[in-house]
């Protein structure tokens, strides 16, 4: 460490952000054993033990929201997942590489759209007044489509806006794996007559694959976490059915409701979830493709 001092220091700053933000905080799930009171505090709040666990699981609502939250998290997570590598792939072979640049850009832009306003872009274009969709449908003799208000669309809305936002910004760890893999082999492939579908199978993919394992790793351990902030903002009276997940329900029985244990236990149990999926998951990769973040 007095060798390279230098280093750790730069490593410091995000250490004691990791600290003060991620790991002192861990303390407060001490609230979901207890009848927290924000007068008493949480070292004078009674525990009560698993009473909001049970509490929530008796509810009638609880199969509904963690149905829910598993549909559209396995929904967005098995749909999404697979167009950041087909965009890095295509990028990766394209023949004209200005074009290939300006796509490139084109499809990493939306990355930088707020949740806010890509969800008021959403309610403007596919409005049953002056939706530039439901005036289409109107121009082909069908009837306006509330798509925003169904619970039919909800998820379908919700996957597919993320995928045209995010999918430019994932396919950039996977463009640069296959930036890094050995020219030699592409020589080799072509020298031999493969085809560019025979390198992608042969070469690229198995090159690759340790990211894409690590990166599904990484996704299916957040898989109970699906984006609060969207689902909010999308959710309303008619669609409430399938847009009621975990977070947004957190949300309101919390912050609205100030019911301040029985919200952090849900969360604890959310949280459960995703690290024991993460565990299974890393167990079960490390065990079939040799490839784990541990």
């Amino acid at each position: 460490m007095k060798g390279h001092y230098d280093l750790y220091l730069l490593l410091l700053p995000a250490v004691l952000f990791t600290a003060i933000f991620a790991y002192i905080p861990m303390y407060g799930v001490l609230m979901a054993f207890q009848d927290y009171s924000p007068a008493r505090g949480i070292w004078g709040s009674a525990f009560v033990g698993l009473k909001h666990f049970e509490k929530f699981f008796s509810t009638y609502m609880a199969k509904q929201i963690i149905t829910n939250t598993v549909v559209l998290a396995a929904y967005s997570l098995v749909v999404s997942f697979p167009f950041p590598i087909i965009l890095a792939l295509m990028l990766n072979y394209c023949v004209n590489k200005r074009f290939g640049k300006m796509v490139q850009t084109v499809t990493y832009m939306p990355y930088f759209i707020s949740v806010m306003v890509l969800v008021g872009m959403m309610n403007i274009f596919f409005s049953t007044n002056y939706g530039v969709v439901n005036e289409v449908l109107k121009a082909l003799g069908r009837e306006p489509y509330s798509f925003m208000s169904s619970e039919a669309s909800f998820r379908h809305m919700y996957v597919w806006s993320g995928i045209w936002q995010g999918t430019g910004y994932s396919s950039v760890i996977y463009f640069a794996a296959l930036s890094g893999i050995d020219p030699t082999l592409y020589e080799a492939a072509e020298l031999d007559g493969a085809s560019k579908l025979q390198k992608i199978r042969y070469i690229d993919l198995p090159s690759i694959m340790p990211t894409v394992i690590i990166m599904l790793i990484m996704s299916a351990g957040s898989l109970m976490s699906v984006g609060f902030d969207k689902a909010y903002l999308m959710q309303n009276d008619r669609n409430s059915g399938v847009s009621e997940i975990l977070s947004t329900y957190v949300y309101k029985v919390g912050l609205i409701d100030t019911r301040y244990s029985f919200s952090a236990a849900i969360n604890l149990f959310n949280s459960g979830i995703n690290f024991v999926i993460l565990l299974a998951v890393n167990k079960i990769s490390a065990k079939v493709g040799e490839t784990s973040l541990w």
